[in-house]
């Protein structure tokens, strides 16, 4: 089934906490290319000067406002992509701090460029909000809701799961079952970037996939680290997604790789702080038995990991499954800011859970099954870790692709991955 962006009642969950004159702040939006922030600042700042740091005339422009005269001339503002000019920092920071200036808005998809003007120039000033792909949650926003609170959310308040999955219907009927999975599985395939959703023909979205990962190379890293030769951190990005949703060993990816460890390091750090993947760390409370102390490796959009890794648009693996799985709970957590902690746990036994959540109440597991039924034995693991933990278990889930929210136990639940993470 083909989901146009028109047929969806797309809500940017970040739009929800952005601060609004006349309160006092300096917001600072960043995230990857293309994921919406000017259409974000744009409508939720409408009544507020925008200028483009893209065009070279404005840089020069903002460049030659003297600072005594910055909240005068420019005052209250949207500045887009402002790691272009580097030097506005110091102009907004002085007016801000001189009390002549109240408000600005920033964005930026440099990471690096942009976080580290803020921690020499801006700390403690500033309002920092992360923009990702589309998240289901949002893709599946109901029409008229004010926020979004889905159950993913609801669950790191609770002590126990229980409370939570026993009151929600067994199965959903009809279109609302059906747009969940629908917009599921676009995200499995595509991914969640804002334009793409755009595109009715699929040839046409793979071509945009592929442009963007060479307008991602040739501009946002050339600007990022200025690298000479492209060729092998290609090479590097490619063996690097082929390993999603695995254990992240250095040493084998730079073999694969062609490169030396320490380069493998710095390669997997460009696409970090560019957005493009992320890094899982391992539980680090020994609840069973000797832990594995080595992270797994992540992508953020599963449409630019199909893309990069060369898997292709046709294929359902577990690998996507679990990488998709990972995106939304790390996507969601940083965009509500959310203190709870995301990790995966794994013993030198040989036991493993995919995922670890760490609440203010305890820990929630989650396993991730590419498959529309579960049985008992899909318990397994969380049932050791629930002895294990004690106390601290809030609840193990088995999220899966079927439609029924099942109880296997105490505090153990099947549920559909759609309905956990919308």
């Amino acid at each position: 089934m083909h989901i146009m962006y028109e047929d969806l009642q797309v809500k940017r969950k970040v739009f929800e906490s952005l601060p609004l004159e006349p309160d006092r702040a300096i917001v600072l939006i960043t995230g990857a290319r293309q994921t919406g922030k000017t259409t974000l600042v744009k409508e939720k700042y409408a009544g507020l000067p925008y200028f483009n740091l893209d065009a070279i005339e404005l840089r020069d422009q903002l460049s030659a406002v003297s600072s005594f005269l910055w909240a005068k001339d420019v005052g209250s503002a949207v500045i887009d992509e402002i790691q272009k000019e580097p030097s506005l920092f110091e102009k907004i920071k002085f007016s801000f701090d001189e009390g002549k200036l109240n408000f600005s808005v920033l964005t930026g998809s440099s990471q690096l460029l942009l976080l580290k003007k803020v921690r020499e120039t801006m700390a403690g000033r500033i309002r920092l909000f992360e923009l990702f792909p589309f998240m289901l949650s949002e893709m599946v926003y109901p029409e008229g809701q004010k926020e979004i609170i889905i159950t993913l959310e609801k669950l790191l308040q609770l002590q126990s799961v229980d409370d939570l999955f026993g009151t929600y219907p067994s199965v959903l009927f009809g279109e609302k079952w059906e747009s969940l999975k629908s917009a599921e599985e676009w995200l499995i395939k595509w991914g969640g970037m804002p334009p793409i959703t755009h595109i009715p023909d699929e040839t046409d979205r793979i071509n945009w996939l592929h442009d963007y990962s060479l307008t991602y190379l040739e501009r946002d890293l050339m600007d990022l680290v200025r690298l000479s030769d492209l060729r092998p951190f290609r090479r590097f990005q490619t063996i690097a997604a082929l390993r999603a949703a695995n254990i992240l060993q250095y040493t084998e990816l730079s073999k694969d790789a062609g490169t030396s460890i320490e380069t493998a390091r710095r390669y997997l750090e460009y696409l970090n702080i560019s957005y493009q993947n992320f890094i899982l760390q391992p539980y680090y409370k020994n609840l069973t038995s000797s832990l594995v102390k080595t992270p797994k490796l992540f992508w953020l959009d599963n449409g630019l990991l199909r893309q990069s890794s060369g898997l292709g648009f046709n294929i359902n693996t577990g690998q996507l499954y679990e990488n998709y799985f990972a995106s939304e709970l790390m996507k969601y957590l940083r965009t509500i800011r959310s203190s709870a902690k995301l990790f995966y746990y794994r013993t030198r036994s040989g036991m493993e859970i995919d995922f670890i959540l760490e609440t203010q109440h305890g820990i929630v597991a989650i396993e991730a099954k590419n498959r529309s039924s579960v049985t008992s034995s899909d318990f397994s693991a969380l049932r050791k870790l629930a002895l294990a933990a004690k106390s601290l278990w809030v609840g193990g889930i088995v999220a899966y692709k079927g439609n029924k929210i099942q109880q296997f136990g105490d505090k153990l639940w099947a549920v559909p991955s759609c309905r956990l993470l919308s």
